[in-house]
């Protein structure tokens, strides 16, 4: 456990000493998509009865942030290390590949939670609402935060330079990211872009995640979890494949 340990504070410390631009920076975008968007469509759009479009407007950019977060710690982290060569610091020590892929998921989530946490408290300077099932939306954090993570490391193994990461995360992450209801409810769409919607995992852990803040969502909470945990495993699953056969880790 004392490598675990090590790689774990490693990879803290990693985005805590630069905090203004790993966790200010993405408050700050989320605080002005709010600034913008519940300026102007604010009394224009009820996506859920009850609540206002910028109440509904924040559990999304939490849990947006969140994701982007995550994927871009341990994603970056990985890369980094292997364009500087200092990955092999990594792998010389007797840590096991499920050590190696606990340590940087657990710190993608840790930073995911921070900068939401982040940016729900920026919120309250628009809004203030409760959270109705405090449990719903803790689930949905840890495991959008774990899936986030886990595609970090997957694109940060697959990547060999920069750019390969920045397509991958500008052509699926982001997409998908913006095109899973934060902004919106997808019952304002058209049949064929609601079921369309239904195939991005992204929306249901959103989706799943407002649940949990209002009581009310665009689809079942319980289906929603079980198509965000049945994503978490099969992209676990691939990611310690990866690891243990040493893909692009070991020569």
């Amino acid at each position: 456990m004392t490598a675990f340990r090590t790689l774990l504070y490693k990879e803290n410390l990693r985005f805590w000493k630069v905090s203004f631009q790993t966790v200010g920076a993405p408050v700050l975008t989320s605080v002005l998509y709010l600034m913008i968007f519940g300026h102007v469509l604010e009394g224009r759009l009820q996506p859920l009865a009850g609540v206002s479009y910028t109440g509904f407007l924040i559990p999304g950019l939490v849990m947006m942030s969140v994701l982007q977060n995550a994927f871009a710690n341990s994603s970056s982290s990985l890369i980094q290390s292997k364009i500087t060569g200092n990955i092999v610091f990594v792998l010389l020590p007797p840590i096991s590949w499920l050590e190696f892929y606990a340590a940087y998921v657990l710190a993608a989530i840790l930073r995911g939670v921070v900068v939401g946490i982040g940016v729900w408290l920026a919120s309250l300077l628009f809004a203030r609402i409760g959270i109705a099932h405090p449990l719903w939306t803790l689930a949905f954090v840890l495991l959008g935060g774990a899936i986030l993570g886990t595609l970090g490391v997957i694109a940060g193994i697959w990547a060999d330079k920069f750019d390969q990461l920045a397509a991958f995360q500008n052509f699926l992450i982001m997409p998908l990211t913006m095109l899973s209801g934060v902004f919106y409810s997808i019952h304002s769409l058209p049949a064929f872009w609601q079921k369309a919607s239904h195939l991005n995992p992204f929306f249901f852990m959103i989706d799943g995640f407002r649940y949990g803040v209002f009581g009310a969502s665009d689809a079942s909470p319980w289906l929603s979890l079980a198509i965000v945990s049945g994503a978490f495993l099969v992209l676990a699953g691939l990611c310690l494949h990866m690891l243990r056969s040493g893909y692009k880790l070991r020569g």
